[in-house]
């Protein structure tokens, strides 16, 4: 296949590289976007997962693009090619979805922003390899193996980087950053709906300070 990556501005890997944790953030109210963001900034957290769970995800990235430039801010559960294209105009750095097509792999190739895809399986990542990708979500991490199932893969597919999510939180998110082949984990234990409901930046923060902290 052909590799897909040739015309993208930031590589996968500078992304999951930005720091050891990403924030898989579900917003309710676009109102909220930009303090969060700042919330978490203020605790070491540079990458931000905005999900195309909510009506107004689109909005919240096109806030927090042009509002808090500082943080590298992109989208997951990103599908389809009208997602990716949605998240660029919106003005995305990165889309993340939650595994990979054929059809979403050809439209990154005609993208600006990198696409991390999902994956879960060896027969996944061998696609997303033979497309000139090197770096993936794990997903869904806690019930598609784990650490074990990372460790497995690190002998054949040497070089690959993984962020792996889902079942990621505060007591195994280090068992993850362990492995060689994890560069970063993501989780909504950083940003969780009940403390954005509330508005408490300062208990995000804390919470992002101690990932980052716990982190190293």
């Amino acid at each position: 296949m052909h590799d897909i990556t040739i015309n993208w501005q930031l590589a996968p890997r500078e992304v999951l590289g930005r720091g050891p944790v990403i924030p898989v953030i579900v917003l309710a109210d676009a109102d909220h976007a930009v303090p969060l963001a700042r919330a978490l900034l203020a605790g070491g957290v540079q990458v931000l997962e905005i999900t195309l769970r909510s009506g107004v995800a689109l909005e919240s990235i096109h806030r927090i693009s042009r509002q808090v430039p500082e943080a590298l801010v992109g989208a997951g559960t990103v599908l389809n090619s009208r997602d990716l294209a949605a998240v660029a105009e919106a003005g995305g750095r990165f889309a993340i979805s939650p595994g990979l097509t054929p059809e979403l792999l050809a439209a990154a190739g005609q993208g600006q922003i990198p696409l991390i895809p999902g994956i879960s399986t060896a027969s996944e990542l061998m696609m997303g390899l033979e497309s000139g990708l090197d770096s993936f979500k794990f997903f869904p991490a806690g019930a598609a193996g784990g650490p074990a199932m990372l460790k497995g893969l690190a002998g054949p597919f040497a070089g690959v980087s993984f962020c792996p999510t889902g079942g990621i939180n505060p007591d195994n998110y280090r068992d993850y950053l362990a492995l060689t082949n994890v560069v970063c984990v993501g989780g909504s234990w950083l940003a969780p709906s009940s403390l954005i409901a509330r508005q408490d930046w300062d208990g995000i923060t804390e919470l992002a300070r101690q990932a980052v902290q716990g982190a190293q």
